[in-house]
């Protein structure tokens, strides 16, 4: 089993989720992803937690909008970290899947990234994982590094165009 598994609750979220697989992947960990409703396929989805976890999973990012229960589902049936994104749909464009994935009762805890926040999630994955691997850390250090670069180097262009 890979390191990350993203479950999302509809295929129709892939477009919004799909940077959490490219970022894990940038960072040289390992994920996959799946289709499981917490309320379509509950038997299905708790099977499948219980193989990832038996399988070495480190942490699950569970993705839904609306009522969102997906990542609580998962939470209430392992002891694995797990990273809720909200999706925007509906006609609360996310914030009600955003309370959902938010509010957890204790013990049963779901880290919550923004609507949408497809790539903090894919990051707080491997920040997790990273706390007992040097490497992914360093991997971390020099890609957190990278996005600075990125955006000064927008500054410097954009000063170029005020300059004339």
């Amino acid at each position: 089993m890979p390191d990350v598994v993203l479950m999302m609750g509809s295929d129709s979220d892939w477009p919004t989720l799909e940077p959490v697989i490219a970022t894990l992947r940038e960072l040289g960990v390992t994920a996959t992803a799946r289709v499981l409703s917490a309320h379509r396929t509950p038997d299905q989805a708790r099977a499948f937690v219980a193989e990832c976890e038996k399988g070495g999973t480190k942490v699950f990012i569970c993705a839904a909008g609306v009522a969102a229960h997906l990542a609580g589902a998962v939470a209430a049936h392992t002891a694995r970290p797990v990273i809720g994104i909200p999706v925007a749909s509906g006609p609360l464009n996310g914030f009600d899947a955003l309370l959902s994935t938010v509010q957890m009762p204790p013990g049963v805890p779901v880290a919550t990234v923004a609507i949408n926040g497809a790539v903090n999630a894919a990051v707080l994955a491997a920040q997790i994982i990273a706390t007992g691997d040097n490497a992914l850390h360093e991997k971390l250090v020099k890609w957190r590094a990278s996005q600075t670069l990125k955006v000064l180097e927008k500054d410097k262009r954009l000063q170029e165009k005020l300059q004339g």
